[in-house]
């Protein structure tokens, strides 16, 4: 065995605050997860302190006595193996003692007292592998038996590394008004079907019935079906965005209302662009118009649906992923570009002079705008603003881990969506860009290049997001399941553990902090895929149990990372967490059972749309001049109010009509099914059974459903991807 230059009451000093007691500073230096408990002084705890060295894949280790009569003993360096580490205590002596076990680096270690206390510090893994999988079960039955046995010694941990105390009357109780009403509404959901079955019923029929008047009043209106194969094409981008966003909190169909929210904003900008025209003495129609007074008012304006989502439900937003910013962002930018796109098809049906989005089914980020003559290419105020959200997210949910130097991001972007909205309106109005525009334009591929690093910035996302939820492991409920990964996972572990303790300690702070990030890259790389490909083996798993098995799975993984993230931007200050943690640790072992596994506003929304454009309708707004086509909100607006006021009688009502629907559908019947059709329940009740298909099979549902019917077709061995180790 190697002796450490390092003395004990160096290490000590670092790690401990007492002998029998981890210092909270170091503690909150990286955010480790803490978990004490209680075990006998025999083999069998050395076995499981090598088992969380080898889950981090180190090979040595650090051990001391930490009592302050040892002080100037120095510290020993010991192969992580059960036999070493038992030598180095025998070599103590019989009388018992406290005594520490560290990681080189100190990111990571377990310390035993004289008596049953033991406390683990470090990241999930090391600490799992000595408590178990549920850290926070293990922590909530440490304070419980504190409780019942009242050992002074024992209460003391529980309150000094925050287990959760039984029926704690001090716990925060409030909720906010929006979590109210989720809650309440998620109750009526999961209640008894018969009291769930009307609504869902009605929202099924309500769908199918404005697909309906959609097909009815294409031939009413020449334009209605390019507008629908747009709104498609806009779905189908927030579905793949969507899909992309493996650490996402937002449900699908929240992303949707959030579009139509967009859509509708089109009309106040209007107002306000007209407004700040007046101000500025600029007539609306100029030219100059399209560039200097659209860009900068709609690229603020767009997040107008955000603002107000903070506004009403400001605690949800504290437990947005930071991809949940992107994907908010550009689901109100892709219905501002909806509006736009439709009134060039509603207004021009026969000659559209605004370019239309590009893209098909097979298309990554379709909706694109293309100048061929100009040579230039806008990636849709959807991609434009999904960039600026995504910077805003890194930047509000990784400011604790990287700092303040994140928020130099969502200028950039919005810099960078900026330049790229103007040289779009001038080639619209046929202006020239000055020379500067040019050049900064063409560095990133005059607009071509802005889809790839709004997916760069999505994999940023993702990648700080999963390892966020790493920092609530002490809260969050593990899966079912082996995860996989977990070799590489700890070898990449082991080999930061390395790089980080033979790290010059002379060299510069700023080359340290890169070296250090270098190190630690690894590590989130394969921890994401780790948790991303366990979440998938967990759906796979599910899908083969049928569709209501996968549904219920689906919600329950969405709700666990809001939880989790919830937990981890709440940095130990002491908040409400919804979903609760109990429920979800009951929602884990039901899907644990069924897997065979060991425990481990549908009318307001449609009004609201009818109003808009009723109301857009009625205000008078001067006639637009200059270029046709729907360059910015001022002229969209312009444009469909002549046309609508213009329209026949008959016309006007297929119109808005359409309208409605077009609404509707966007709006409602898209959330994950509840309570599924079955046969027995047809030849029991056929009327119950219809009124069940069609709560279960809204439009926007049948995506859910094939999903689930395929999945009937997985074979058996599907199960053995959770009951792999490696």
């Amino acid at each position: 065995m190697d002796q450490q230059a390092m003395l004990t009451r160096d290490l000590v000093l670092r790690i401990c605050a007492t002998a029998t007691e981890f210092d909270p500073e170091w503690i909150r230096l990286d955010r480790k997860v803490v978990a004490p408990f209680t075990a006998p002084r025999d083999t069998s705890l050395i076995e499981r302190v090598t088992a969380a060295a080898a889950a981090v894949g180190v090979e040595h280790v650090l051990i001391c006595r930490t009592r302050p009569e040892y002080a100037y003993e120095p510290v020993t360096q010991v192969r992580a193996a059960t036999a070493s580490l038992i030598g180095v205590i025998r070599s103590w002596g019989d009388e018992p003692t406290d005594f520490l076990v560290c990681l080189e680096d100190f990111s990571a270690a377990v310390l035993i007292t004289a008596e049953e206390l033991t406390v683990a510090a470090g990241p999930a893994d090391y600490v799992a592998a000595l408590v178990g999988p549920d850290i926070g079960r293990a922590r909530a039955d440490f304070a419980a038996a504190a409780h019942d046995r009242q050992d002074p010694d024992l209460l003391e941990a529980a309150d000094l590394y925050g287990c959760p105390v039984p029926d704690d009357p001090a716990a925060p109780s409030r909720r906010s008004l929006a979590d109210r009403i989720t809650g309440r509404n998620r109750a009526d959901r999961d209640g008894p079907p018969r009291a769930a079955a009307g609504p869902r019923a009605l929202r099924g029929a309500w769908g199918w019935a404005m697909v309906v008047v959609l097909v009815v009043a294409a031939p009413f209106v020449p334009g209605i079906p390019g507008t629908v194969a747009v709104a498609v094409l806009t779905v189908w981008l927030l579905a793949q965005l969507a899909w992309l966003a493996r650490s996402r909190t937002l449900s699908f169909a929240a992303l949707l209302r959030l579009a139509l929210l967009g859509a509708l904003t089109t009309w106040p900008v209007a107002l306000v662009e007209l407004a700040v025209a007046s101000a500025v003495r600029l007539d609306p129609g100029d030219p100059l118009a399209y560039v200097y007074l659209a860009v900068p008012v709609e690229e603020a304006a767009k997040f107008t649906p955000l603002l107000l989502f903070w506004l009403v439900a400001r605690r949800r937003m504290r437990r947005f992923a930071a991809v949940d910013y992107l994907l908010a962002a550009a689901a109100c930018g892709a219905g501002f570009q909806l509006v736009e796109s439709a009134a060039s098809l509603l207004v021009f049906s026969d000659a559209v002079a605004y370019p239309l989005p590009q893209g098909g089914l097979f298309t990554l980020l379709p909706g694109w705008l293309e100048h061929p003559v100009a040579g230039i290419r806008f990636s849709g105020h959807a991609v434009t603003t999904g960039l600026v959200g995504a910077a805003v997210g890194l930047a509000v949910v990784g400011r604790g881990l990287y700092g303040a130097k994140l928020w130099l991001l969502p200028p950039l972007a919005l810099g960078a969506t900026a330049l790229e909205h103007l040289n779009h309106n001038a080639a619209l109005a046929e202006l020239t860009p000055t020379a500067l525009t040019t050049v900064v334009f063409a560095l990133y591929g005059n607009g071509a290049a802005t889809r790839w690093l709004l997916l760069l910035l999505l994999v940023c996302a993702v990648l700080l997001d999963h390892r966020m939820l790493r920092f609530a492991a002490q809260s969050t409920p593990p899966l079912p399941g082996e995860a996989p990964l977990r070799g590489l996972t700890a070898r990449a572990h082991g080999r930061a553990v390395w790089r980080r303790s033979h790290l010059p300690g002379d060299i510069a702070p700023l080359f340290r902090g890169i070296a250090l990030a270098w190190a630690r890259f690894p590590v989130t790389l394969t921890q994401a895929a780790s948790a991303v490909l366990h979440e998938f083996a967990v759906q796979l798993a599910a899908a083969r149990r049928g569709p209501a098995t996968l549904y219920s799975t689906w919600r329950l993984l969405r709700r666990r990372r809001e939880h989790a993230m919830g937990v981890a931007r709440a940095a130990g200050r002491t908040r409400r967490q919804d979903p609760d943690r109990g429920e979800l640790a009951a929602e884990v072992d039901g899907l644990a059972e069924r897997l065979g596994l060991a425990a481990p506003a549908l009318a307001a929304s449609a009004v609201l749309a009818v109003a808009g454009a009723v109301a857009a309708a009625t205000v008078p707004l001067p006639a637009a001049v200059g270029e046709p086509g729907a360059a910015y909100a001022f002229v969209t607006v312009t444009f469909l109010t002549d046309w609508f006021t213009a329209l026949p009688t008959v016309q006007a009502a297929w119109a808005a009509a359409g309208t409605l629907a077009l609404a509707s559908l966007l709006a409602s019947g898209w959330s994950v099914p509840r309570d599924l059709p079955s046969l027995r329940r047809f030849l029991r009740t056929p009327s119950a059974a219809v009124g069940t298909v069609l709560g279960a099979g809204a439009p926007g549902q049948l995506p859910y459903a094939v999903v689930g019917l395929l999945g009937l077709l997985l074979p058996k061995s599907t199960d053995r991807l959770l009951a792999r180790s490696r």
